[in-house]
């Protein structure tokens, strides 16, 4: 049990995938995976709902501010949005590189995780900072995204406006809805707020179910996918690289403004089930592979995270 709860997030992604292979490979299995898979993708979305509801039950909406470093990370995000962007409209000679640079694009360009201020807060970050992190880069990126991929990858009847507004509705569902009921429940529902406080880790353990859903759907985009083995492991790669990158820039930036743990989050913890839909919707299949590894990356990391946190017994 020691080592479940030490290394739940890795346990998960593992379960996941395995999960999935075992009835992916397992011809006499198939139905009863084709029966499952639609259980799973309904479930994905409500585990999601049910970690941001209880996470946003504990924030204190009167002390959400914004604060130095919440515009340090959208400016650097930004910045680096606007070098890939040029990279990618540069080299329009060379579709694989083209393929290669909007898979990082995906993975930087994506908003804040939306369950991130959960591992934020199992780190001893600010979890009122994260959260309003969260909503400051939903709505930063829901603006930004309209304006890129439209010049990447021109398609007819997507203007910004109808772009923006997919993008927003999309967020408002995930975002808003918990975010209300959660404030209702702190304000005027105390008995279900006090259990919530009593039970600390609810969120992460529900937040860990949504994740274990999305290795499995992760791998089987992978195994889908038309892309070469030479092109995932590349991907694969790239991706990391990227993780790792944004989390140390995340990292420095924390050391300026004293909130390493929120920056570090704030910085490299992306929403990538939107960053999959994005790639989907307004690029290619194939770049949605890098959203899919990053996955797998960020959670690595953040269980690296929270064993040396632990580690520290801070």
């Amino acid at each position: 049990m020691t080592f479940l709860r030490n290394w739940t997030l890795p346990v998960a992604i593992f379960v996941g995938t395995v999960f999935y292979l075992v009835f992916a490979y397992t011809p006499s299995l198939d139905v009863a995976g084709d029966a499952l898979l639609p259980v799973f993708e309904t479930l994905l979305p409500l585990s999601i709902f049910c970690t941001l509801f209880i996470t946003f039950s504990k924030v204190d909406f009167h002390l959400m501010r914004l604060r130095r470093w919440h515009l340090y990370i959208l400016l650097t995000q930004l910045l680096l949005v606007a070098l890939l962007t040029a990279l990618t409209l540069y080299i329009v000679h060379c579709p694989l590189s083209i393929l290669l640079l909007e898979s990082i694009l995906i993975c930087v360009i994506a908003p804040c995780a939306s369950a991130s201020p959960v591992v934020t807060a199992k780190l001893g970050g600010d979890l009122t900072q994260m959260t309003t992190f969260v909503l400051l880069s939903s709505v930063s990126m829901a603006l930004l995204i309209p304006a890129v991929f439209p010049l990447l990858e021109p398609r007819e009847g997507i203007t910004f406006w109808v772009a923006f507004l997919r993008i927003l509705r999309r967020l408002a569902t995930v975002l808003l809805l918990p975010l209300l009921l959660g404030a209702i429940v702190r304000h005027w529902v105390k008995p279900l707020y006090q259990w919530f406080v009593r039970t600390p880790d609810l969120g992460f353990y529900c937040w860990c179910v949504s994740l274990s859903i999305t290795a499995g759907l992760t791998v089987r985009n992978i195994v889908h996918s038309h892309a070469g083995s030479h092109l995932l492991g590349d991907i694969a790669l790239l991706t990391l690289a990227t993780a790792i990158v944004q989390f140390v820039i995340g990292r420095l930036i924390g050391r300026m403004t004293g909130e390493h743990i929120c920056t570090g989050q704030g910085m490299f913890q992306k929403n990538t089930g939107l960053a999959i839909w994005i790639a989907y919707t307004f690029l290619t299949p194939e770049a949605s592979i890098g959203a899919g590894c990053y996955v797998l990356w960020q959670n690595i990391i953040n269980s690296v995270e929270l064993w040396r946190h632990r580690k520290s017994g801070k």
